[in-house]
């Protein structure tokens, strides 16, 4: 089975609506390849302005979302609103999330849950910090992660899983193509003994953690590396060529 290569552009808490401007012109002149999917990570109160003006072939995912359908959070938004909205994708369980705002495994995972049965796609993040990878502990935690969220799941149709080594993200730092595929071989070996083979074969694993166009066509190659999930590079030009990295 051949998946469908996937690019997500978190902006994360950037963007004036003439910074969004300039994101979606460079991307309305591309070009880009017909054969990725293309998804923009955009913060809450700019989602339905950069829908307006975004081509059609390029979707919008909120950054965050609560774990059920309304009521007293302040703050929060939920995926009936997401989808009220138009806005068909949301990112799950970023490191940020993680380690900024204390979100823990079983939040994730609930939020994750209601987002599927609501009907959202989902990005969902997991990755290691610098002293769990020096502990010798990256399998553990990611296996830890994602099996918090596949206590909770009926499916993984709707879900892009993102792996993001959380010493790799917006440090400067890289995993090198090999440590990324090598952590993507063993997620993909744990989801054909935990969930399916079928699922092992079928999932997007998706990598994220200072991807530029410098490293994208590199990390590309990998066998097991179906696409980015990419920071700070996703507001420059020079997004273009990490959505055209397998060209």
């Amino acid at each position: 089975m051949v998946r469908k290569f996937f690019v997500g552009g978190n902006w994360k808490m950037n963007g004036t609506k003439k910074e969004i401007d300039d994101i979606v012109a460079f991307l309305k002149a591309g070009p880009l390849d017909p054969n990725v999917e293309v998804v923009v990570g955009v913060p809450s109160i700019y989602l339905t302005y950069a829908k307006s003006i975004l081509p059609s072939t390029i979707h919008v995912s909120a950054q965050n979302s609560y774990k059920v359908p309304k009521g007293a959070f302040t703050g929060e938004i939920s995926p009936a609103m997401l989808l009220d909205n138009g806005i068909p994708y949301v990112i799950l369980g970023h490191s940020e999330r993680r380690n900024v705002f204390g979100e823990n495994d079983d939040l994730i995972a609930e939020k994750v849950a209601h987002a599927l049965e609501a009907g959202l796609k989902v990005i969902a993040c997991i990755g290691e910090k610098l002293e769990e990878r020096e502990a010798g502990n990256t399998e553990a935690v990611v296996f830890r992660q994602t099996k918090a969220i596949a206590d909770k799941i009926k499916s993984w149709d709707n879900v892009v899983l993102a792996y993001e080594p959380v010493w790799a993200i917006g440090t400067g730092k890289t995993a090198t193509p090999q440590q990324a595929q090598e952590v993507h071989d063993k997620l993909r070996a744990w989801f054909s003994a935990n969930v399916s083979p079928a699922v092992a074969e079928s999932l997007q694993i998706i990598y994220g953690g200072s991807v530029t166009a410098g490293n994208a066509k590199e990390l590309a190659k990998e066998k097991d590396i179906d696409g980015f999930l990419v920071g700070g590079a996703s507001l420059k030009p020079e997004f273009v060529q990490i959505v055209n990295a397998k060209q």
